[in-house]
This record gives structure tokens, C-alpha cells and sequence, in this order.
């Protein structure tokens, strides 16, 4: 099925979403803006504004009041429109990083623990750095909003610490089961928890994969020797992104 770029689609009676036209081998189909309302609220709270497209941040805009811009990171692909899009809508950006939101002060930072009251929901934030070091994940509901640490399909790469990673899918896989995944790329997913300990599963197998890489090319080898051993199979377009994350799995048995 081809993607639909810019209409609202309905996930579930909270939370709807908004496809960026910013296809790419790292993006997927796209960004998911996410539109978040509690049933008979005028208001939203939108989640990811994506990049800096007028037309899409238009058409997420048409779907207000905003109460507040929520971002799960800083990659641009989710952030770079936010501060245009916080202008049109008349709202405040917040963010794991304060410098990304609105006034660049610790009042528009957000932390584990935190609530957001805003569209008539309660929305819980997780500090879940790994992906980098200040993705959130937002909890509202029965669904879990994961940004880049997981992905509706495939896995994701590591712009940050591995530890941290793994210590973040660990809270993931803990949630309720039957919590659904409402990723910042890719499909929504029905339950978090047997996904995140399938990434789990596949951070180790990488992870014993680079071990051995490391012992098998001697020395201290560059992040870009390992990639061309342990990721031979990939497509080559992947290369420069599986780099980022052979240099946290290097940083991580370093460590170790």
C-alpha cells in the first residue's frame, strides 16, 4: 500500500497521526506527526512536528488548538519544523533537550516522571536516552509514543550510549502488556513488549557479533572495519547509520 502524506488518520480514539513526505532509507515512509485528543477536547497536543515542510506543518496546524508541542528528540527529521510550527499555532515547544523548546530555558524541558496535562490527557513522559541521548518517550493511555527507540519496523540505530539503550528498552518491555506502539516512523504496533525485548534480543546478537569482529580484526579497529565485516549483508546505503551504532557497541565492550 503506498503511504498517504498529510491526511489525519485515526489510530485510536486519542491519538491520530499525520505522514511527513520525507521518505528515506532512515525515515521510512516518513515522519509520523502525532495528533493527540482526548475524546470532546477542542484542543490537541502534537507530538513531532517533523521537518521544516510548510504545506505538512499546515496541515497538522489545521488540526488544532495546540495546547503544546511535545518532541521525543532532536534529530531533525522530528524537530526542525517545530519552532516554525509553534509560531503558526500560537504554542509552546517542549523537549528532553530545553534548548529545543520555545523559550531555551529549563521551563520548556522535560524529564522522567514528568506530566503533561494538555488536550485533555494525562500524558506521562519516560526518559528513555539511547537513540540519543535525549529521546523521551511520551505514555498517554493505553499506548506509548517511542520516537526513534522503536521503530514500527525494523530496528533502530544508536546515536547515543548503548548501556542507556538497553536500560530503556528494559522500561519499555515493562510496560502493561498490550500497551500499543505508536512509533515516530513506520506502522503502529498492538504491544510493546515483544518488541522491545526483541530488540533486546538483537542488540546482544550485534553486540556478540562486534565482539567478535574486534577479536577477529585485532587491535583497536575503526568503527568503519567493523561495519564492512558484521554488516556485509546490508545495503551499503545503511553503512553511515550502522556506524553510529558499532561506535556505542565499541564504546560500550570498552567500557565494559
Amino acid at each position: 500500500m503506498s503511504p498517504v502524506y498529510g491526511q489525519l488518520r485515526e489510530v485510536t480514539p486519542f491519538a491520530s497521526v499525520v505522514l511527513a513526505e520525507n521518505p528515506s532509507v532512515m525515515t521510512l515512509e516518513g515522519t509520523n506527526t502525532w495528533v493527540l485528543r482526548a475524546p470532546g477536547s477542542e484542543s490537541c497536543v502534537v507530538v513531532d512536528p517533523g521537518p521544516l515542510d510548510r504545506g505538512h506543518l499546515e496541515r497538522v496546524a489545521a488540526h488544532g488548538p495546540v495546547d503544546v508541542v511535545l518532541l521525543t528528540h532532536g534529530h531533525h527529521d522530528h524537530s526542525e519544523g517545530a519552532a516554525e510550527f509553534a509560531a503558526l499555532v500560537g504554542a509552546q515547544v517542549r523537549a528532553g533537550n530545553p534548548e529545543l523548546g520555545t523559550t531555551g530555558t529549563a521551563d520548556s524541558g522535560l524529564a522522567g516522571g514528568d506530566v503533561v496535562e494538555a488536550g485533555g490527557l494525562e500524558i506521562r513522559v519516560l526518559s528513555t536516552p539511547g537513540h540519543t541521548d535525549d529521546s523521551l518517550c511520551f505514555l498517554v493511555e493505553n499506548a506509548v509514543l517511542t520516537g526513534d527507540t522503536v521503530l514500527g519496523r525494523g530496528t533502530t540505530v544508536l546515536d547515543g550510549k548503548l548501556r542507556d539503550y538497553l536500560e530503556s528498552l528494559k522500561v519499555l518491555a515493562d510496560l502493561p502488556p498490550g500497551t500499543i506502539v505508536l512509533p515516530g516512523h513506520g506502522p503502529e504496533i498492538a504491544d510493546i513488549g515483544p518488541v522491545a525485548r526483541q530488540y533486546l534480543a538483537h542488540r546482544e546478537q550485534r553486540l556478540a557479533q562486534v565482539r567478535a569482529a574486534v577479536a577477529e580484526l585485532g587491535g583497536s579497529p575503526t568503527a568503519r572495519q567493523v561495519v564492512e565485516l558484521v554488516y556485509a549483508d546490508v545495503d551499503r546505503a545503511l553503512w553511515q547509520a550502522a556506524e553510529w551504532s558499532v561506535r556505542a557497541q565499541l564504546d560500550y565492550l570498552a567500557d565494559s
